[in-house]
């Protein structure tokens, strides 16, 4: 198969993350015979730095023309740090995602046998969690209008807007990944409140006929953060809107005992972007010691979701458990054994595709 996979390692330990997961990625693609082809663009405050743009358009071209996107991390403290900075790294990432039609976030949360111990909840509740959110992304109050200040600054607002149509694009989404794991599905939201979270459970109350094999519960989003941490083995898929989803797939990312070890993927009707969880990290920048694994975990969902290749999605994640178990790891879940760098690591992982 031919693949034209764009590289936007971003800002941090974003460069130093995406060249793992390139190493990888040809192992993947030798192994399996298929032609790959790079193209890299800036986002994030290298952006800014270099074009004043946080997402200029080179940089959409060419993830507007590939297959699919690997995607680093964003982030600077000299824009993280200043209330007043009228361009920031965050704005390039809503505007890619608005522009590129990535509405759907996916945000697995699943337990490593080797590392389950590291998770700040007792054993008993998340041993064998394995449980996926699905995010709306480009709707909400983070893209809604009107947004400000009045003319004293003394008051500030923002708009939360959803139409029917972005809550139903997203529940099917979620409807057809149940139907594919343990047909148990929860809508989040706010209805005892918001007005826009009385159409996200309206909206799922109809489709859910559609999918009778699939059982369906309904929750507001502070119960959800309670059971998280309760019981979150009680879930399978979730579905939510932007700002909801936000909050509790941070919150569910913990579970696992270390944020470096998560992937996403971002989902549109042509283009999927893929990336870890974690921020750019700029404290660990250039140091070498940055867990790629995160960034390799989305390569293979990349394989998985972007092109149907569950053969070569499954050796990626078998050999990231390996290198778990044999404690070829970086100095963040180490636990006293040999911290191996980030780049030894990705070799590591490569030679073992190939081997």
């Amino acid at each position: 198969m031919e693949m034209n996979i764009a590289l936007l390692p971003g800002d941090g330990i974003g460069p130093e993350v995406i060249a793992q997961a390139v190493k990888v990625v040809k192992a993947v693609g030798q192994k399996f015979g298929h032609t790959i082809t790079f193209k890299e663009g800036l986002v994030g405050a290298c952006a800014i730095d270099a074009t004043g743009d946080p997402y200029p358009d080179a940089t959409h071209e060419i993830c507007a023309g590939s297959d699919a996107v690997l995607f680093g991390a964003i982030g600077d403290p000299k824009y993280d740090n200043d209330p007043k900075a009228k361009v920031r790294p965050e704005q390039g990432l809503l505007r890619m995602r608005q522009k590129l039609g990535l509405f759907a976030n996916v945000r697995p949360t699943f337990t490593f046998p080797s590392l389950v111990h590291k998770s700040p909840l007792k054993l008993d509740r998340v041993d064998g969690v394995d449980l996926v959110f699905f995010r709306e992304l480009t709707g909400g109050v983070y893209f809604g209008e009107p947004r400000g200040r009045n003319e004293q600054g003394t008051k500030a607002f923002d708009t939360n807007v959803y139409s029917k149509e972005e809550i139903v694009r997203l529940a099917r989404m979620g409807f057809e990944a149940a139907q594919k794991r343990r047909k148990l599905l929860t809508c989040v939201d706010k209805a005892n409140v918001m007005a826009t979270s009385r159409l996200w459970r309206e909206t799922v109350q109809e489709l859910a006929p559609e999918y009778p094999d699939v059982k369906v519960e309904y929750e507001f989003v502070d119960a959800v953060a309670m059971r998280l941490i309760q019981w979150p083995k009680a879930y399978d898929v979730l579905i939510t809107e932007n700002l909801f989803g936000d909050i509790l797939t941070d919150e569910a990312s913990v579970i696992s005992g270390s944020m470096g070890l998560m992937p996403s993927a971002s989902l549109g009707s042509k283009v999927k972007l893929f990336e870890p969880i974690h921020g750019s990290y700029p404290q660990a920048a250039g140091k070498d010691i940055a867990n790629p694994l995160g960034t390799v975990l989305s390569a293979s969902m990349m394989f998985d979701y972007a092109f149907g290749l569950a053969e070569e999605a499954k050796l990626i994640s078998d050999v990231v458990n390996l290198s778990l178990a044999e404690g070829v790891v970086t100095e963040d879940i180490a636990e006293g054994g040999k911290a191996h760098k980030t780049s030894e690591v990705g070799d590591w992982l490569a030679a073992k595709i190939l081997g």
